[in-house]
């Protein structure tokens, strides 16, 4: 069996690899067996493999953080999928290769008539875009949140989420070329960032408080989100795309009360129940299918072209794909 692995950490062309390693086997009472389709290259791919990311496997290890696949074998206790179905494969489990094996728990077939490939992102970017939504402040329907890097694939979701709960969005984007194509997935404002950002929020919302900021640049635009909160609001990091310190507001925190937390989908997947993956994906799956969240995809390639597959996910324009079956 085929696996692209990192070897060491360090250039992506230096210390990944196409190795063979052993089959899966066959599932215990509780488990399943599924051939991956498809599983995308994210951006948490690239911090593992320079060994920055907050969890670092020992190589030589498989890469992959999410994706779909189909049911081969299932084991004797496994009542919630078949053999044929399609499913996800969790986010804890390496899914560069060409088979995965894990424990059936939460899963459910997905349905045949969705992209297969749309399917395969949504254990991390849409999860992450329906968490910042859901898990940090209680956004009243018909109340704004303001994100930036609004032209990622976790901020397309999360447009597409908060219009789901009843939630409008203010969308900062760094480049002039990117305003149109934000809005037409759905952003309700979308302005350039700058450090005037606060008063052309106001001026857009008609001053409307913002309790709750998503930032995944870093630098100085998470100071001008923090500008941009209500007392009491909170502004939560996910990601630093921009690779600079995040800046913040002494003052906005002191006579504000604006706090700034961080979020990283490792750390709730360590204590999520059941109930709650459950939940999350039976709200996800169908708005994926649908077609509201979806992320554009420049490139699929079989495992053998790892080194093309990498080199084009790592310009950033769009999602890459490997199709291992």
């Amino acid at each position: 069996m085929k696996a692209v692995q990192v070897v060491a950490f360090g250039r992506a062309a230096d210390v990944v690899k196409l190795n063979e390693v052993p089959d899966v086997g066959s599932p215990g009472p509780d488990e399943v067996v599924v051939a991956v389709e498809a599983a995308p290259i994210n951006n948490s791919d690239f911090m593992i493999i320079a060994g920055r990311y907050g969890y670092l496997p020992s190589p030589p290890a498989t890469l992959g953080i999410e994706g779909v696949g189909r049911v081969v074998a299932t084991g004797s206790q496994v009542r919630n999928l078949k053999e044929g179905d399609r499913t996800l494969i969790p986010f804890t489990v390496p899914s560069w290769t060409e088979r995965v094996k894990f424990t059936a728990s939460w899963q459910r077939a997905l349905p045949d008539n969705a992209d297969v490939q749309q399917l395969s992102m949504i254990g991390v970017n849409p999860a992450t875009a329906y968490l910042l939504l859901t898990d940090f402040v209680k956004v009243p329907r018909g109340g704004w949140v303001i994100q930036n890097g609004a032209n990622s694939a976790t901020a397309r979701a999360v447009i597409a989420i908060a219009k789901s709960l009843g939630l409008k969005t203010v969308n900062i984007v760094r480049r002039e070329d990117v305003v149109d194509e934000v809005k037409s997935v759905g952003g309700d404002i979308v302005l350039l960032d700058g450090p005037d950002l606060a008063k052309r929020v106001a001026r857009e919302t008609g001053r409307a408080p913002i309790q709750l900021a998503l930032d995944m640049v870093g630098g100085s635009s998470a100071l001008n989100l923090m500008n941009c909160l209500a007392p009491k609001g909170v502004l939560v990091i996910y990601s630093a795309m921009s690779g600079q310190p995040f800046s913040g507001s002494a003052l906005s925190v002191i006579f504000n009360e604006v706090s700034v937390r961080g979020f990283w989908l490792g750390h709730w997947g360590k204590t999520a129940t059941d109930q709650a993956l459950a939940g999350m994906y039976d709200h996800l799956v169908p708005m994926v299918a649908s077609g509201a969240i979806s992320a554009p995809v420049v490139g699929a390639y079989r495992l053998e072209d790892f080194s093309q597959a990498i080199a084009q996910a790592a310009a950033f324009k769009g999602k890459v794909i490997f199709t291992p079956n």
